[in-house]
């Protein structure tokens, strides 16, 4: 959504975020404290980082889908993925806390890897590109650990026959004012793209539509991604289905300083791939852009700012191990007794780390990736 300081669409973020504002802007609710010691108690276990540093920041009806599961309803969980080249750290927000979700919950996942719209918006992507980093991505998603048996994926190009006939009734319902509106499309926008809203919203509905009875879901997101589910929910009720839940987490800054971590618009150095190698890793490391201070006499006597400072949000997000960790991270870090540089060094041990042990689990979600690939429709419509 455009803003005189920051713009936050489905397909660009750009400038610094306030994601207060943003947040009564899209007109979401906050996840207090109230929200998640209830998620702490169904779950019977600390929650997540994602959670408790304030990641996940926003939602929509998250508290009736917790009430209902703790009265015997089950919901599932669906995210995604649009595959335009490798992933990147920050792709794996949402996967992350769908892990957890899952292990504590014993709820399933759908995941749907959109090889077909990033071929219709992204110039310049072959379809055997997207196709090819479909497959790469997925392999990388399922390796943050997943349940084989409760896990399931829509890969657009592949499981159309099982996408398609529900897609038929969301399309009806959406009209193309709507799809216009909301993504911004041009008269030179290809009909695939306008159709591609319809195809999205078929996971939230599928296990409701396959088993004939009201299957709650929850949506893991950005919030930059929430104009594509509140056309989801416009509809949902209309074809008989109840209305997805939403967590919104705020973006990864980029390690250069931008608003989100993403290679678009940007150069690669913006990002930390899943397939860098070590030497890529730690040069993008050792030059990112800090919060600290011009010399080290005036940090030692000043502090560093991590707010700003796109190491401090690797350590938020992912890579500080406790909370413990990342309070003594920043409190170093504010106070200056932690310099940029060790702190990268302390950054990349665990980096170069979480690498090795990702790559061994990828090698072992290959043998059992397929056979999560939905291809069949349950039913005739």
């Amino acid at each position: 959504m455009p803003d005189e300081e920051f713009v936050v669409t489905p397909y660009e973020v750009r400038g610094r975020v306030d994601y207060d504002r943003l947040r009564e802007m899209f007109g979401t609710q906050t996840l207090g404290p109230e929200l998640l010691a209830k998620l702490h108690h169904i779950a019977g276990a600390d929650l997540p980082p994602l959670l408790t540093r304030g990641i996940y920041y926003s939602h929509r009806d998250l508290g009736p889908l917790l009430d209902g599961f703790a009265n015997g309803k089950p919901f599932f969980l669906y995210s995604g993925r649009g595959p335009s080249g490798p992933m990147h750290t920050s792709h794996l927000v949402h996967f992350d806390l769908c892990v957890w979700l899952q292990r504590r919950l014993g709820v399933r996942m759908y995941i749907q890897i959109t090889d077909d719209e990033k071929y219709w918006s992204r110039a310049g992507l072959t379809r055997e590109e997207t196709a090819k980093w479909g497959l790469e991505n997925l392999y990388d998603i399922l390796a943050l650990g997943f349940d084989p048996k409760r896990t399931h994926v829509f890969f657009d190009s592949r499981s159309i026959a099982a996408l398609y006939p529900l897609a038929i009734r969301v399309a009806r319902k959406i009209p193309y004012s709507t799809v216009k509106a909301v993504f911004g499309l041009e008269p030179s926008s290809n009909i695939g793209w306008v159709f591609f809203t319809a195809l999205q919203t078929v996971p939230a509905f599928w296990p409701s539509w396959a088993e004939g009875t009201s299957i709650p879901c929850l949506i893991p997101c950005g919030i930059d991604q929430d104009p594509h589910f509140r056309v989801t929910r416009d509809i949902a009720e209309g074809l008989g289905y109840p209305k997805p839940a939403l967590l919104h987490s705020r973006m990864v800054p980029g390690l250069q300083g931008d608003a989100a971590m993403s290679t678009t618009g940007a150069t690669a150095d913006n990002a930390l791939f899943l397939n860098d190698p070590p030497k890529t890793v730690e040069r993008k490391i050792r030059d990112a852009f800090t919060g600290g201070r011009a010399t080290v006499e005036e940090q030692r006597r000043l502090g560093a700012t991590p707010e700003i400072c796109s190491i401090w949000a690797l350590w938020r997000t992912r890579f500080a191990e406790t909370d413990q960790k990342f309070d003594e991270i920043t409190r170093q870090c504010r106070s200056g007794e932690l310099l940029c540089g060790d702190c990268k060094g302390q950054l990349l041990e665990r980096v170069h780390r979480f690498y090795r042990e990702h790559e061994e689990a990828r090698e072992k979600a290959k043998a059992w990736a397929e056979s999560t690939i939905v291809t069949a429709a349950p039913r005739p419509l």
